[in-house]
């Protein structure tokens, strides 16, 4: 699946993202990733800094569920596909390794890389644009910084 302009903007803005994976029985496990980025068309890579539980159950099941939010406007994507784990022997490990480098500048060493395949992908939307139709992004940004102090 293509991933969308929209997405990539999403992508771009969002400073976490949330990976969930499961094991092989079906034990859940949700961690942050800090770098990643759209890849090709159809993938997603994320730099494996510090996530061990998160590369063994992908290696276990590959199905992932990655999800991207803007804190204060409380939209975003939930993005489901198949990960594979990405070893720097693999034909286009050096190409992602530069990608996701200049992303860390350096700063977080990394040696395995995932990239997902992205299957599926739907908005996640915050339910008070639902309740409240009426709701504006800048009444919701509004309403975020007061909840978050900022």
């Amino acid at each position: 699946m293509k991933l969308s302009e929209e997405l990539k903007a999403c992508m771009a803005k969002s400073v976490l993202c949330w990976m969930a994976t499961a094991s092989k029985d079906n034990l859940p496990n949700v961690s942050p990733k800090e770098i990643f980025a759209a890849y090709q068309e159809d993938s997603i890579i994320v730099a494996n800094i510090a996530s061990p539980q998160s590369v063994k159950n992908i290696k276990q099941n590959p199905k992932v569920c990655i999800s991207f939010l803007d804190i204060l406007v409380q939209k975003g994507f939930q993005v489901k596909g198949k990960a594979e784990i990405l070893t720097k022997t693999h034909t286009n490990f050096p190409e992602m390794e530069g990608i996701l480098t200049k992303m860390t500048q350096g700063k977080f060493p990394f040696w395995t890389i995932t990239r997902i395949t992205v299957e599926q992908v739907k908005p996640i939307i915050a339910p008070r644009y639902l309740l409240y139709p009426e709701t504006t992004e800048q009444e919701q940004i509004a309403s975020a910084r007061k909840s978050y102090g900022l």
